[in-house]
């Protein structure tokens, strides 16, 4: 695996990027959760939206390579994934689906599961493929909940971490527990830069108890820091989105969730993009994490 990752670093270069010379300043974003149940994929969906409606060019990839399910609450049935593309069967141009909503979307499938098995030669191809996307803004990961070795993977190579909780003491225990994970798996690495979104709550106090609660366990324990960005309501517009698989962005742009996300979106796209962001480094770290 590591002849593959230096292989990797000769592909990523500035040839291949180049076709403009360097990598776009791609902000990479996982959106993970400890359990499932706790609004995950809704969140990846109609953050893609906020981003979009800000003019950025968003790419949402679905990571849930077990029980993806971001087509359908997008009402779409993907005809290609990213293992045809790994099996060169198709581009990279020829699987990104453009939604209605001003984002584009990859179904994952089992794609990215096969990727530590490639030869030097599908490697280059992926890569070459993969280096398409890096004209994007923004590319959203919708991981698998739970702590896999894929959603491992996609965390380590990420820019940024969306760890999304709710109220329910199940679901915080669990958020506590992935974060445990990600800090003790990386500790060795880079910090992984971690963000807490607790969803559906009653009250911005409930949203803020819970973050205290969950950052001070960390902070106590694990000696790690874990930014709270926001909280995002419990509202009937949500449930009635998911009925008519249709985003509560788009159908209810404003209610109280929707209101939420655009005040999130709004105040990360106000820091600074990391200076690792960008596509080929995601690559580097996804397949250095293989080793």
């Amino acid at each position: 695996m590591e002849d593959q990752a230096k292989e990797l670093r000769n592909i990523m270069g500035e040839n291949t990027f180049g076709r403009s010379g360097k990598d776009h300043k791609t902000r990479i974003i996982a959106i993970t959760s400890g359990k499932g149940g706790v609004g995950k994929t809704n969140i990846a969906v109609n953050t893609a939206i906020a981003y979009a409606q800000l003019g950025k060019k968003v790419i949402l990839i679905d990571g849930d390579l077990g029980m993806a399910n971001v087509n359908v609450l997008l009402s779409v049935v993907p005809q290609y994934n990213l293992m045809h593309v790994l099996n060169h069967k198709k581009t990279m141009k020829d699987i990104i689906i453009d939604t209605e909503f001003g984002f584009k979307f990859i179904a994952g499938a089992n794609g990215f599961a096969k990727i530590a098995n490639l030869s030097n030669d599908e490697l280059d191809y992926f890569a070459n493929e993969f280096a398409s996307l890096g004209n994007a803004d923004i590319i959203i990961i919708d991981t698998g909940a739970g702590i896999s070795n894929n959603v491992l993977q996609f965390l380590a190579a990420s820019d940024e971490v969306y760890v999304i909780t709710t109220p329910e003491p199940t679901a915080i225990t669990d958020a506590y527990g992935i974060i445990k994970i990600i800090t003790t798996e990386f500790s060795d690495q880079r910090p992984i830069n971690l963000k807490l979104l607790v969803n559906r709550v009653h009250s911005a106090d409930e949203g803020k108890r819970i973050s205290d609660l969950i950052i001070n366990i960390v902070s106590q324990f694990l000696n790690y820091k874990v930014e709270y960005i926001g909280f995002v309501y419990d509202d009937p517009a949500v449930q009635a989105s998911v009925i008519r698989q249709k985003p509560f962005m788009a159908i209810s742009p404003t209610s109280k969730p929707a209101v939420c996300l655009k005040h999130i979106v709004g105040r990360i796209e106000k820091t600074e993009v990391p200076a690792d962001a960008g596509v080929s480094n995601f690559l580097k770290k996804f397949i250095g994490k293989k080793k």
